[in-house]
């Protein structure tokens, strides 16, 4: 414990480095101060990262960093750190860490007791949020769907009864298939579509489900995209729930409760707030059944 409080008492510091998403004028001083004045970056792709820190004329060496090898370089960017370097991190576009193998590092640095902190800026998540004309006070960001058949499945349908905005990210050649499937799964919804943010063909525009589908049929889609989905209607889940307790019997959806350990006095509270009646009712009701 000591060896490691001394390791990291001369640590050096992981900074987390926002980059432009489209538009390079809007990346900020500070991160730009910060690109020149560290040991290394590690960049998700080098090749990319190259061209932006040509323009700024910055010459601080680079070493890829990225999904496929971050456990590995992750623990040579730790070893580093510890010895008193310090990293910039930076993924393609936006906030390392956000739907990016940048999470791990972070994970690794405060496990290893070196000091993180993050240069705030563009992010493609709440760029498009703020464009949407949607409500932005509760969100939920879900990135790129899962590839996997069952679990894409499953976040689907946790999406069906999901009340605040969804934000979702999509590539061009999947775009088609996942406006299918949300359409099909959650019914008609209002949508706005971001497309090439802060680029020179941004585009957003507000329309439904349905009608981007019927859009898209002929329309071949280009670029990056944001998806901006409106949430559940909780009327409509209300009323769908209280239809759904319908189909039991009293007994039944008392013994729902019951059997989870609920006492009978909060099960019968729990059953009157289903069924929207008052606790008398219920307790007046299964009085007359025993």
């Amino acid at each position: 414990m000591a060896q490691l409080r001394k390791e990291c008492d001369m640590a050096g510091t992981l900074y987390l480095c926002a980059t432009p998403i489209g538009n390079l004028d809007d990346i900020t001083f500070r991160v730009l101060e910060t690109l020149r004045s560290v040991d290394v970056i590690a960049a998700e792709d080098t090749r990319n990262s190259i061209k932006l820190l040509n323009r700024f004329e910055i010459k601080t060496p680079m070493t890829s960093y990225h999904e496929f090898n971050k456990f590995e370089k992750g623990r040579q960017l730790i070893e580093q750190l510890l010895s008193g370097k310090n990293v910039a991190v930076i993924t393609d576009a936006g906030m390392p860490g956000i739907s990016d193998p940048g999470e791990e590092l972070v994970k690794m640095a405060y496990e290893a007791g070196v000091p993180v902190t993050v240069l705030p800026g563009a992010c493609a998540c709440v760029t498009a949020l703020t464009l949407s004309g949607l409500p932005t006070r509760r969100f939920c960001f879900e990135a790129f769907l899962p590839a996997d058949k069952k679990e894409r499945k499953d976040v689907l349908e946790e999406l069906k009864t999901e009340t605040r905005t969804v934000v979702l990210y999509e590539a061009p050649h999947r775009l088609r298939k996942t406006l299918a499937e949300l359409s099909e799964v959650l019914g008609d919804r209002r949508l706005t579509i971001c497309r090439e943010l802060t680029k020179k063909h941004e585009e957003a525009f507000q329309t439904t489900l349905a009608e981007a589908l019927v859009y898209y049929e002929d329309k071949e889609p280009k670029g990056e995209y944001v998806l901006v989905l409106e949430g559940a209607d909780k009327e409509e889940l209300r009323r769908a729930g209280q239809e759904s307790f319908a189909e039991l019997s009293l007994e039944e959806h008392m013994e729902r409760y019951l059997s989870a350990g609920m006492s009978k006095k909060d099960a019968m509270k729990a059953v009157a707030a289903d069924r929207n009646v008052s606790k008398r009712e219920i307790y007046a009701l299964l009085l007359e059944q025993e």
